[in-house]
């Protein structure tokens, strides 16, 4: 029955570019680090590497086998992020904290299991950086690496390798079209459980800025995992 599921799921993953946060779902106000029971309970479970890479079949059909997503700004990479930002960004489409059409579906209760949560993402974050991420036209690099390490740096890390302990998530090997659409959503307020700060330095960007800075990022690599 689940794998029945998992390919009906799975047909609905057209790679079309939809905005991963649509009004209409639970809560109303950004929760940037809002814990439930759910997501405390979760971040103290030591995943279960094996358990994750056969719950992750359900994922496989949007982001790919090796969890490098797709370059049309609606599937992130995922591969190498940290298991906490995992935990969080599944947790709150859950919860209604982050409004994602597409992904619910795959997120709810009577398909993933909380503890199977956990696994994934402890699976996900075993697995190698891609470095084949689609990145921007290269035009305005010089501008997006001040951005960065003037406004993004003390958060997302020098090399963009974020920080699993505060939830900011690594930025490094990510998909230029994904992150041109998250920080512009994050910058007028579409994605709801956007870091509150982030918002507020993100205010004064225009487009190109956000695009500079997108680029940039994608460009970035990590070595070891911190």
């Amino acid at each position: 029955m689940k794998h029945a599921l998992i390919a009906l799921l799975a047909a609905a993953c057209a790679p079309l570019v939809m905005p991963a946060q649509a009004a209409g779902q639970e809560s109303k106000e950004p929760a940037w680090n809002q814990a439930d029971p759910e997501m405390v309970r979760l971040l103290k479970i030591q995943g279960d590497v094996a358990k994750g890479k056969v719950a992750y079949e359900i994922c496989r059909g949007c982001h790919k086998a090796d969890a490098s997503g797709r370059d049309n700004a609606a599937y992130p990479q995922l591969a190498g992020q940290h298991a906490t930002v995992l935990i969080k960004q599944m947790v709150d489409v859950r919860a209604g904290r982050r409004d994602s059409h597409k992904m619910l579906p795959f997120i709810e209760k009577d398909v993933v299991t909380g503890d199977e949560i956990a696994h994934i993402a402890a699976y996900l974050r075993g697995l190698p950086v891609p470095t084949t991420n689609g990145k921007g036209d290269g035009k305005r690099l010089e501008l997006g690496q001040h951005l960065y390490d003037r406004d993004c740096a003390s958060c997302h890390g020098k090399q963009g390798e974020g920080n699993g302990e505060k939830f900011y998530p690594m930025v490094a090997g990510q998909h230029y079209t994904y992150l041109y659409r998250e920080t512009l959503e994050s910058r007028d307020k579409g994605r709801r459980n956007s870091n509150p700060e982030m918002v507020k330095v993100l205010k004064h960007y225009v487009d190109s800025d956000i695009a500079a800075v997108s680029d940039y990022m994608s460009r970035l690599t990590v070595g070891a995992k911190p």
